[in-house]
């Protein structure tokens, strides 16, 4: 066992940058959107650029961490099984089981904006960037917390942050219709 700290820092490391990947593949996805309906030539320059940016990241960092995230968790898991007993542990793996349907749908938006297929909005890929967030925020808190009436507590705030974060995006989105600029 005097390795299960490295293989729990190997794990942290790559799900950090697997989020890391997630924060920021929505927002190319946000500029390549509205790249899709700026005129030629900015068009075809932005969405080529774009789409490289995307796919870099994507497979180059995100992909991978992903996969390597789970191998280290599992890793984990066969080094500890008895976590396997605990209520917080249960709930933590319902949220990763919903980090990796955000990934896998996050990757069909990718596919369809390789293929120019814009069928979103500049406006929801905003909202949807910030579902890794929530996610985020439920696990480090079941992962600090342990305790099922603080995480209790946690899932709360993390509503309350998601209504924040809804007010913020109006807020943001009506000074953006006044000042395209913003």
């Amino acid at each position: 066992m005097e390795y299960y700290n490295y293989i729990k820092s190997l794990h942290l490391i790559f799900v950090i940058t697997w989020f890391a990947g997630l924060f920021y593949i929505p927002r190319l996805f946000v500029y390549q959107i509205e790249a899709f309906h700026k005129p030629s030539p900015d068009k075809e320059i932005l969405g080529k650029q774009l789409k490289l940016m995307s796919k870099r990241l994507w497979f180059i960092i995100t992909w991978p961490s992903a996969i390597l995230a789970t191998l280290f968790a599992v890793w984990l898991m066969i080094l500890l099984p008895s976590w396997f007993q605990q209520g917080w542990m249960h709930v933590k793996l319902l949220f990763v089981l919903l980090l990796f349907i955000y990934h896998f749908k996050t990757h069909l938006y990718y596919k369809q904006l390789q293929k120019d297929e814009v069928k979103i909005t500049s406006s929801f890929m905003r909202i949807w960037n910030e579902g890794a967030t929530f996610i985020l925020f439920a696990v480090v808190f079941l992962v600090i917390l342990k305790n099922s009436i603080n995480w209790i507590f946690g899932i709360l705030g993390l509503l309350v942050l998601g209504v924040l974060i809804m007010l913020g995006f109006k807020l943001y989105k009506n000074i953006r219709s006044k000042n395209p600029e913003a």
